[in-house]
């Protein structure tokens, strides 16, 4: 395995932004992991329109897994060739990945997927599980926090850009009702460990964070 940033922490930390930022500083690759399981969030929400996910079978789930094709580059992702990075942004895209990224059958189709990219490259990884299950063996890790609120805001900003339709209440219970799935799902939940450097990034700015990181980087071992 080649060298691994591995980063964690809730929907609306900042995870995205600092590491592709990182990985770009370091001439890392840049993993947004959180994009490959909605890209199959993506898949569910277009073929099963009408139907509420939490009652496919995980038998069907695997199934269909079987037919996804998706590719990652330069921080995009391409189902079956199709571009779909702003679509798969979307609240209702965030709902569905949070219930089937729950899933061990999604969860163990995923992981190779990723695992593979750290065989080739160096890599600045982020999602929930990166420090845990991914690459427990990282060669640095790390923990990005920051208010519930904080990250409503920031999340409701970027659906903006994204000229997503929302408001700052969806957003805001979106998040909340995120962060219950990730950290209470039995499989591969969301959690803190013992040897990543923790940072609020609440009232930090991205240069800050940035800085912070690359500092603890350069770090001997």
């Amino acid at each position: 395995m080649k060298k691994v940033i591995a980063i964690d922490g809730p929907s609306g930390a900042g995870k995205s932004t600092i590491a592709r930022e990182v990985a770009k500083t370091l001439g890392f690759l840049y993993l947004d992991t959180g994009a490959l399981y909605r890209a199959i969030g993506y898949y569910f929400f277009k073929k099963y329109s009408n139907c509420n996910v939490s009652a496919i079978t995980d038998q069907e789930i695997e199934e269909q897994l079987k037919q996804i094709n998706i590719e990652y580059e330069d921080g995009r992702v391409f189902l079956s060739r199709k571009d779909i990075s702003t679509e798969i942004r979307a609240p209702e895209i965030g709902y569905i990945t949070s219930v089937l990224s729950a899933k061990k059958v999604v969860r163990d189709f995923l992981l190779p997927v990723q695992r593979r990219f750290a065989e080739k490259y160096d890599i600045v990884a982020e999602g929930r599980d990166m420090t845990t299950v991914v690459f427990p063996d990282a060669w640095k890790k790390f923990y990005l926090d920051a208010s519930a609120k904080i990250r409503a805001i920031r999340r409701f900003e970027q659906l903006k850009i994204s000229n997503i339709n929302t408001t700052f209440e969806e957003a805001l219970q979106d998040v909340m009702n995120r962060d219950i799935r990730d950290s209470s799902r039995e499989n591969a939940p969301l959690t803190r460990t013992k040897d990543a450097f923790y940072i609020d990034t609440s009232n930090r700015s991205k240069e800050e964070v940035i800085s912070i990181i690359l500092k603890k980087v350069a770090e001997d071992d």
